[in-house]
């Protein structure tokens, strides 16, 4: 009896089976990158009230972010910096720069600039800054190189996920004290055991339960 369908048929349920799982795959990973932060948060950059240059003033100009972030070292928050901050410089520079209208205005007023924060947690998230800075993590490690940034843009994801595999392995993250704000700061080659004498010392052990940030 003639066969109805050519030999070559044959190859087609494999081949359609194989097909409609890269499918599901591709459609599981488009839902998985689409939902995460990585799509929804980073890159984000808000406009500002004040087009304030990250890299005029930490990157040319060298200034140190705990110059501004005052408090970053001793507090869970990263303090946004008063207009006395920004005054303290000009006073005296560009005083007149339209740009800087706000900052003036903000200033005679007597009321804050409303600048909109980039990096959000959820409230349900504790972070302690100080207690990042303290152990050795730099501004870099979350922020990105913000001294190459002339706005402000979020560069790391900020899940749970991101910040359990810092946790869980800390040791490429650790720096001297004098480098937290270096962004051009790179591991050593002996940063392991620069890490393993750190976490003895200072008796670092990162929580990876769930109380450690949901309290």
């Amino acid at each position: 009896m003639a066969q109805i369908f050519p030999r070559w048929s044959n190859k087609l349920p494999p081949l359609m089976a194989g097909g409609a799982a890269l499918l599901i795959i591709i459609v599981i990973a488009g839902f998985w990158y689409y939902g995460s932060p990585w799509y929804s948060d980073v890159g984000y950059r808000p406009r500002q009230p004040v087009p304030y240059s990250h890299k005029l003033h930490a990157g040319d100009l060298g200034l140190d972010c705990r110059y501004c972030h005052s408090n970053v070292e001793i507090s869970p928050v990263a303090n946004i910096p008063p207009t006395q901050t920004c005054m303290n410089c000009h006073k005296i520079i560009l005083p007149q720069s339209e740009k800087l209208l706000p900052v003036r205005e903000s200033w005679a007023k007597q009321l804050p600039i409303q600048w909109v924060q980039v990096h959000k947690l959820p409230d349900f998230v504790y972070f302690d800054h100080s207690a990042h800075l303290n152990a050795g993590v730099g501004c870099f490690d979350c922020h990105g190189n913000v001294a190459q940034m002339e706005v402000v843009t979020q560069q790391k994801p900020l899940s749970m996920s991101w910040c359990l595999d810092c946790h869980r392995n800390p040791d490429m993250h650790l720096r001297p004290r004098e480098d937290l704000t270096n962004m051009n700061w790179v591991p050593p080659a002996n940063q392991k055991d620069y890490a393993a004498r750190m976490k003895k010392e200072k008796n670092i052990a990162p929580p990876t339960d769930c109380s450690g940030c949901h309290r």
